[in-house]
């Protein structure tokens, strides 16, 4: 009785009630919609380097090694000598080591050097390979592989030439020695979009002129000449290693930082990007409290809704009074409106996350390359429906207990 007076009771308010079931709708889908976003972008990190044991670099913070070789940003405080490097290569535990030397840019785009080794070992997203979009893999001493962001924003493709700058902010380029785009690789998600990848040897083809941070003045090398040199690098900048046996990763990582010969550290990605994420956790609680704010907004707007209305629902109250419902009939009415509006607004707002992640899970991915996972509802969700479900029903007694106090006398009357 009392819940078909309540249904009754919404349809007969249906473009307030329906404004109200909105804002909850919204508010809980915004909520779990941050949620999905913090877990994916969580996993995001996480995935964009997968497969590699350690990262070696001169000794630093682990979050300052991570970012410079994995994320590209900010910079190393210091080189490790090309000797260190085969020493760490030429261990037993070593199944394979990547070097990766960084320092260049182009068009603000950052410039790594490396091996073919870095297209082999390189992964990705629980495993996931580099794949090329077009063209061929670093054929030339000056050739190019450029990652599909470059490729996209500068509107580059195959044979066309690059110019590569000397440092990050430099004016400086290295014209007499230009390269030719070789291959684009696949969006991956990652750093590696954002990079432009050229061989160790190119490194150091670039540079045979310059000496301190400078070209030497009035040297030009020929590259005819230039490719008959000894192009052996002198030091990178970072090193990716995977080892034979995952038992043998903490012993690797310990007799590489007590290395004798010069200052290095070792780092388990895995264990740095926790560093990294509790460090951005503050903004993460910040974003979290504020979306449950408007979750929380959004049940008093309902309650300010129900308010507003007993001033037009005196009649019907005082009318149900007077063919003899209890005080309870009243409170309960106005109770289970309240319930119901928060239940059909919780799984609305459900129904719209699963929509919008549908439709943003490509959009996202290749802008900001975070992988939202699309899964069958959790048991959190589950939760966050019966929470909204109960602050509704909690809100909904104050206007409820006003209403069944309201006298028959002051319910019949005609204020004029």
């Amino acid at each position: 009785m009392i819940l078909r007076l309540a249904i009754a009771s919404l349809f007969a308010r249906a473009l307030t009630v329906g404004m109200t079931i909105l804002a909850i709708a919204l508010s809980v889908a915004l909520f779990l919609g941050v949620e999905k976003v913090r877990t994916g972008a969580k996993a995001s990190f996480a995935d964009t380097i997968s497969g590699t044991d350690l990262i070696v670099g001169a000794r630093s913070g682990s979050v300052q090694l991570l970012l410079y070789s994995v994320f590209r940003i900010g910079n190393a405080t210091n080189n490790v000598t090309w000797e260190s490097y085969q020493d760490i290569a030429a261990r037993p535990e070593v199944d394979w080591i990547v070097p990766i030397s960084l320092g260049d840019s182009h068009r603000q785009f950052r410039v790594m050097g490396t091996t073919r080794a870095f297209f082999e070992h390189y992964q990705y997203r629980q495993g996931r390979s580099l794949e090329l979009a077009n063209g061929e893999i670093l054929d030339d001493l000056f050739d190019t592989v450029i990652g599909a962001d470059v490729a996209e924003t500068l509107g580059y493709e195959v044979g066309d030439p690059i110019v590569v700058a000397h440092g990050l902010a430099s004016f400086t380029e290295h014209r007499d020695q230009p390269f030719r785009v070789s291959g684009i690789l696949a969006n991956t998600g990652t750093p590696v979009d954002r990079t432009v990848i050229v061989s160790m040897e190119a490194i150091e083809a670039i540079h045979v002129d310059w000496q301190n941070g400078a070209q030497a003045p009035g040297r030009s090398t020929p590259i005819e000449n230039i490719r008959e040199m000894d192009l052996t690098p002198q030091a990178v900048t970072a090193a990716l290693v995977g080892v034979d046996s995952p038992l043998q990763i903490f012993a690797l990582q310990r007799a590489i930082n007590e290395y004798p010969e010069e200052p290095l550290l070792a780092i388990l990605p895995g264990v740095a990007l926790q560093e990294l994420w509790s460090i951005v956790g503050i903004a993460e609680t910040a974003l979290l409290a504020v979306s449950a704010m408007v979750v929380v907004t959004a049940l008093i707007g309902m309650m300010a809704t129900i308010f507003s209305s007993l001033n037009e629902r005196r009649r019907e109250m005082a009318i149900f009074r007077a063919m003899g419902a209890r005080p309870a009939t009243i409170l309960g009415m106005l109770v289970i409106e309240a319930i119901v509006m928060a239940a059909i607004g919780a799984m609305l707002g459900v129904a719209f996350l699963y929509v919008g992640l549908i439709i943003a899970q490509p959009i996202v991915d290749s802008t900001f390359g975070i992988w939202l996972p699309i899964n069958a509802p959790t048991l959190q969700e589950f939760w966050v429906i019966l929470a909204v479900i109960g602050a509704g029903a909690i809100v909904s007694l104050v206007p409820a207990i006003r209403a069944y106090k309201m006298s028959v006398s002051d319910g019949m009357m005609v204020k004029t």
